[in-house]
Formats: C-alpha cells, sequence, structure tokens
C-alpha cells in the first residue's frame, strides 16, 4: 500500500505492524498464510480528511509461494530520491533500481515501482527491459506520453509489451505511479484473498485458513 494522502494502520498475526501517512509505504508477504487488518490511524479517524491509497497485489513465483510471511514498513525517509535531468522533478525509488539508485522494498521476482513527480511542462524518459510488463497510473495532474497519448488524472496506461521505452510530459504539476515487472508466466488460482497455481493447492489453502495455520 502507498499512500498518497491520509493515515492508515496495519497489524498482522506475525505481531508486525506500524502507522504509514503520506509519502509511506507497507510492503506485506503473505508467504504460507498470515491474518492482517488496515484501519484508519486512530487520530486520523477521529479529525477525518483525504484518503489517497494505492494498494498493489504482486504475486510470488511457485518456488517463493511459501516464503516465510513478512512486513516491511518503508518510512518516507527511506525511499530513495532521484533528482531528473533539466529540473524535471523527482523519482522515488520504492523498488527496483534507475540509473545507479535502488530502492528500498526487497521483491522475489525483478520489479520496478516508482513515484514520479514531474514539474509543469517538464519531461521524462524511462528504460526497462523489454520482456518486462509496464504501465503507470496518473496519481495527480495530467501527462503525455511519447507526444501523442493524454492521461489525466486516475487514468491507467498499459503499454502491452511494447513499454520498454517512452517518455512523459507533465501538463500541469503532475504524479505518476510507474509499474514494470518481469512476467512469471505460470498459471493463477485465486479464491477470494488466495492466489495460487492450482484448485487444489486453493483447497488446501482454505483448510489451512481454517485450521489456523495462518495465526490468530
Amino acid at each position: 500500500t502507498i499512500a498518497y494522502k491520509g493515515k492508515v494502520e496495519h497489524n498482522d498475526s506475525t505481531g508486525a505492524g506500524g502507522i504509514i501517512g503520506e509519502g509511506d509505504v507497507q510492503w506485506m508477504t503473505s508467504g504460507s498464510g498470515i491474518l492482517h487488518k488496515e484501519y484508519h490511524e486512530k487520530n486520523f479517524g477521529k479529525k477525518g480528511g483525504e484518503m489517497q491509497m494505492v494498494q498493489l497485489w504482486i504475486n510470488l513465483p511457485v518456488k517463493d509461494k511459501m516464503t516465510t510471511p513478512k512486513y516491511q514498513n518503508i518510512n518516507k525517509k527511506e525511499i530513495t530520491n532521484v533528482e531528473l535531468k533539466n529540473n524535471a522533478g523527482i523519482l522515488e525509488i520504492i523498488a527496483g533500481s534507475f540509473e545507479e539508485s535502488t530502492g528500498p522494498a526487497s521483491t522475489f521476482s525483478p520489479l520496478s515501482l516508482f513515484n514520479v513527480k514531474l514539474n509543469k511542462g517538464k519531461g521524462t524518459s524511462f528504460s526497462f527491459a523489454p520482456n518486462h510488463n509496464t504501465g503507470l497510473l496518473v496519481i495527480k495532474g495530467s501527462v503525455t506520453i511519447n507526444n501523442i497519448e493524454k492521461a489525466p488524472t486516475n487514468h491507467f496506461v498499459l503499454f502491452n509489451n511494447k513499454g520498454n521505452e517512452f517518455t512523459i510530459r507533465a501538463e500541469v504539476e503532475s504524479t505518476i505511479l510507474i509499474l514494470s515487472g518481469e512476467p512469471i508466466d505460470e498459471p493463477i488460482a485465486s479464491y477470494g484473498p488466495f492466489v495460487m497455481n492450482t484448485d487444489e493447492e486453493i483447497r488446501q489453502t482454505i483448510d489451512d485458513f481454517n485450521s489456523g495455520k495462518f495465526g490468530y
């Protein structure tokens, strides 16, 4: 979960947890099974206000499906900031690498997750591995992609495996979430919050949950 506005609190059956506010990230790996809950942070819940969050679900490869659950509480100060050329803005690396800088989040497959904050009229270019799936979500503002396509606030752009080289330019001051990752190319079976590779594994997962193996 990436926080843009508001505050949310988290805790889980491993004893991990924390509070994230504007600019922070919480990264939970469910692995072999975990119980967790998210809710408004106490003071934010009393005062109210705008809340804007992006929650992403990232699949794990078969070899890592049953890894030990863990929780990464990534404070805004821990996120790697890169100043873009020509006073274009700032790029925040949550996961992956940009130029010679790397983000703090640990992942189980190659992926990049960036917040890009562009100044009005400024732009930048990106280059990802040709086989990666790439997309972007306009969090704030409006951008033009490759000098052709316009994408306003809350629009998602999917490059359909043609996102290894592209440029974005901000029409107004803008924030863009960039996502790119190597396809796992394995079968997926899902049910509710459970994601495995076969229906049989899903049935076993439900049995594990009902028998308390995910914790309390």
